[in-house]
């Protein structure tokens, strides 16, 4: 008792130094264990593997990245992006009409029970999550059983004859990849919108009413700039999730690759290790543009 009265008191007395012993376990954590592996990785990427010997040459220079620059390697960055573009625009758009209706107009008991509906998936498997919707959309899912009922099955088979979007049936399809991929992200979206418009001020609309402004203009000069930070918070994980994500191309869609599966690829099949990390740094580097243009639009400072 009375040593630990003096340890307190020691700690009391040096501000300082009990700051940096609360610190210290996360800082080196974040030092050694993430920014650590993020500088291995950085300086794999500069390394290159001999195409005789298929051993990791350990000198560094840019002849990985060269190989990026490859046609095939670029349309595998060119697929994930546009992927990922679809996804994040489509899950705004799915998105925010819910998260308004759930800040502004449901009932405490309604709100919380939406809020239920849009966790709830997220306490399942991942994994079982993608795997039903391969289920789902497969040729004899319940998807085209429903066109079928309907007598639209020349509608679904048009629509998989489009060359770069159709396959063999939905699952086999990268509209299947972008429908799961749409309702595995979807919750993150949603939720940083309402909080977003949960913070709005009913002072701020009821004002621009009084001013004159119709519901349509109120909506696009004060609530949707001032939700825009949830839109962006949103957008950063449904984006980034996209873009490094495996699962879903590898159970879904044909045999086009993303950069998530090119990384498995290369680093657990062929051991390109160098290529994989070059592969890997694509996706950090995207997030960092587009955190950057987020800052410079102000966007971060209101998270």
């Amino acid at each position: 008792m009375r040593r630990a009265r003096r340890i307190s008191t020691f700690l009391f007395l040096r501000p300082r130094l009990s700051l940096g012993l609360l610190l210290a376990p996360p800082l080196v954590w974040i030092g050694v264990v993430y920014l650590g592996s993020l500088g291995a990785l950085m300086l794999q990427s500069l390394f290159r593997l001999d195409p005789f010997t298929g051993r990791v040459v350990r000198h560094v220079s840019l002849a990985t990245y060269v190989a990026l620059l490859e046609p095939a390697n670029l349309d595998i960055v060119a697929r994930t992006v546009v992927m990922a573009c679809a996804v994040t625009v489509a899950a705004v758009l799915l998105a925010f009409p819910l998260a308004y209706y759930m800040a502004r107009y449901a009932s405490p008991r309604g709100r919380i029970a939406l809020g239920l509906a849009v966790l709830l998936p997220l306490w399942s498997s991942y994994l079982v999550r993608v795997y039903s919707w391969k289920l789902i959309l497969a040729k004899e899912g319940v998807v085209g059983w429903c066109f079928d009922r309907a007598g639209l099955r020349w509608l679904l088979d048009g629509l998989m004859a489009i060359p770069g979007l159709g396959g063999s049936s939905l699952s086999m399809s990268s509209v299947g990849t972008f429908l799961a991929f749409l309702y595995v992200w979807l919750p993150y979206m949603i939720l940083p919108i309402a909080a977003a418009l949960e913070r709005v001020p009913a002072s701020l609309l009821e004002a621009s009413s009084d001013l004159g402004a119709r519901p349509a203009r109120t909506f696009r000069r004060v609530t949707l700039p001032l939700a825009f930070p949830g839109v962006v918070a949103g957008s950063i994980f449904t984006f980034s999730l996209t873009l490094g994500d495996f699962v879903v191309p590898g159970a879904l869609g044909n045999s086009s690759l993303f950069i998530g599966q090119a990384v498995l690829s290369h680093q657990g099949t062929a051991g390109n290790t160098p290529l994989a990390a070059a592969f890997t740094v694509i996706p950090m580097a995207i997030m960092g543009i587009y955190l950057m243009t987020a800052r410079r639009l102000g966007a971060l400072d209101a998270l």
